[in-house]
């Protein structure tokens, strides 16, 4: 690694001092949340609609879910899935689970019976966290061959007044099961956190699940010092005041929102501001009553909300920063998003597997444009670790020339949960292969072309999804657009793209066809062109094109 042409770190000429310096996270969650309760134990560190719940608070409330997942036998290291929305029950159970010495599995809220049972059996999930209503629904039988033995359920209409469907659409009918603990009632019970389960930075936090778009989900074995790490580095490179109130907009079952959003804001000990799961009508009316300093999101989520008719640049006067990530950025977005509303939209690259982000658009400076793709730069790496641009033997390649992008830092999990096999694969050496294609330019600005498993082959041709799809967010009517290779028996593969539409915006599947012809080599452009309402996503914002693919799309 000395003698890679990457390891001079051109980059770091792109950060400023400050962003440069060495950080010392504390060595656990458990230890970036003390360290906050002992700073300022009266400020409101979770913010719900019209509830508040302050450090202090928060502290006596997961002291009291430790004790009693302790006293009904939850062992260090024993694994405890969190099921849950955005709301103060998902930090309640995340900080009490920690507490307790436990590893977190954190799941999408939206998963289905199939789903849900493979991460329980995988993971050998223990404690179960999840809404009373999932749990009448579907979860007991799911859970019912698992070998979860303590489960605890929560009403998301709790600890605020406006439980309506208007605002979280459902209501409070729902009685709390009679064979589960219902987690505020165990959280008030006033039970002492047991004694100090000594977990260091080297301790397994998280088991995160991918989000199985190329496959089935692999647990992520996030460190508490890859968290604590990657959160310091984001309350010292943001710039982003302390006590400043951070927006969960990504869900913090996804390692952006976790990182990014909740841990950041204890280490900064802020106040994260909650609006239970992504409306983008709801999600305006809490910038406007919070007045967040920064958030996180999609570039899906971002399209969404400026495609509101009632959005405003008030909405966003308040925010110092705002972050795009997990999802690729279209450059038209991001000027489209700045004289819209006014905020300079910050790029960012990262996996699961380097705990968020590994390289981001650093405050002050904006990405710059490849002139030859069109490609929006997603950031320059931190200081403290190594991306390179390899080839298949892991070589590498020279600056602007594309490759696998491989990282290797502070940020990197050491591996997949009992899967040695896809850990030897994607962890050569200790260092990640993403997957991703992309290169890097003389400055150290990193560019994200496209997931190698998604490359087109046209004829021989190679066309990245991702250039077609920038080119067909610079049409006026195009909201959202997703591109994949579908069979053709002259070409082999053929470039299909699947559009949605702005709201009071038409144009036909010709027209933009003709669009992209016009602007790119003629085995580039899509032939066909279908018009969604909406484009398939995960939780997290991401399109799936997967789904697309599949003959029923």
């Amino acid at each position: 690694m000395t003698e890679s042409i990457y390891a001079a770190k051109p980059w770091l000429g792109v950060l400023d001092e400050a962003q440069k310096a060495p950080v010392t996270p504390p060595a656990t969650v458990v230890h970036a949340f003390a360290d906050a309760v002992g700073r300022a134990p009266d400020r409101t560190a979770l913010a719900y609609f019209d509830g508040r719940v302050s450090y202090a608070e928060l502290d006596a409330l997961s002291d009291s879910v430790a004790g009693h997942l302790a006293a009904r036998g939850l062992g260090r290291g024993d694994r405890v899935a969190i099921m849950l929305q955005n709301s103060p029950h998902f930090v309640i159970a995340l900080l009490g689970a920690f507490k307790a010495g436990a590893i977190v599995v954190p799941v999408n809220p939206m998963y289905k019976a199939g789903e849900i049972g493979h991460v329980l059996h995988d993971a050998e999930v223990s404690a179960l966290v999840c809404a009373d209503r999932a749990w009448e629904a579907y979860l007991r039988d799911a859970a019912a061959d698992a070998p979860v033995r303590i489960v605890l359920t929560a009403c998301e209409l709790d600890l605020q007044s406006r439980d309506d469907a208007r605002v979280l659409g459902f209501a409070r009918v729902t009685p709390v099961p009679s064979d589960a603990d219902d987690l505020l009632t165990v959280a008030r019970a006033g039970a002492p956190a047991p004694a100090d389960r000594a977990l260091t930075a080297d301790d397994i936090a998280l088991i995160s699940y991918t989000s199985g778009t190329s496959g089935t989900p692999k647990g992520a074995t996030n460190l508490h010092g890859n968290i604590t790490y990657n959160a310091e580095r984001q309350r010292t490179g943001l710039g982003v005041p302390e006590g400043a109130t951070y927006f969960a907009l990504a869900p913090l079952f996804h390692i952006t929102g976790m990182v990014c959003e909740l841990v950041a804001c204890v280490a900064n000990a802020g106040t994260l501001a909650l609006a239970y799961r992504f409306e983008p009508g709801v999600v305006l009316d809490a910038f406007a009553e919070h007045e967040p300093a920064y958030t996180v999101g999609p570039s899906t989520a971002f399209m969404a909300l400026g495609a509101q008719p009632q959005a405003t640049r008030e909405h966003f006067a308040s925010f110092r920063s705002l972050s795009s990530g997990g999802a690729p950025v279209p450059p038209a977005l991001v000027e489209k998003f700045r004289a819209a509303f006014g905020p300079y939209l910050h790029n960012g690259y990262g996996l699961t597997e380097c705990t968020a982000p590994c390289a981001s658009v650093p405050p002050g400076t904006e990405a710059p444009v490849d002139p030859v793709s069109g490609t929006l730069a997603v950031g320059v790496p931190g200081p403290d670790g190594i991306v390179r641009i390899v080839d298949e033997q892991g070589a590498d390649v020279p600056f602007g020339e594309q490759g696998e992008i491989a990282v290797r830092g502070p940020q990197v999990v050491p591996g997949y949960w009992r899967r040695p096999d896809a850990t030897a694969e994607a962890f050569p050496d200790g260092e990640l292969r993403t997957g991703d294609i992309g290169f890097m330019d003389a400055n150290g600005w990193l560019y994200v072309v496209d997931r190698k498993k998604d490359m087109i082959n046209a004829s021989g041709f190679k066309v990245w999804p991702r250039e077609v799809e920038d080119v067909l967010y610079t049409h006026p009517a195009v909201r959202e657009a997703a591109v994949v290779g579908i069979p053709d028996p002259y070409r082999g593969e053929t470039v299909k793209a699947y559009v949605s539409l702005r709201p009071g915006t038409d144009a036909t599947p010709d027209e933009l066809s003709l669009y992209c012809k016009e602007r790119l080599a003629a085995y580039k452009y899509p032939r066909e062109v279908e018009v969604l309402r909406e484009l398939p996503k995960t939780a997290s914002g991401k399109i799936l094109r997967r789904e697309l693919r599949s003959p029923d799309a």
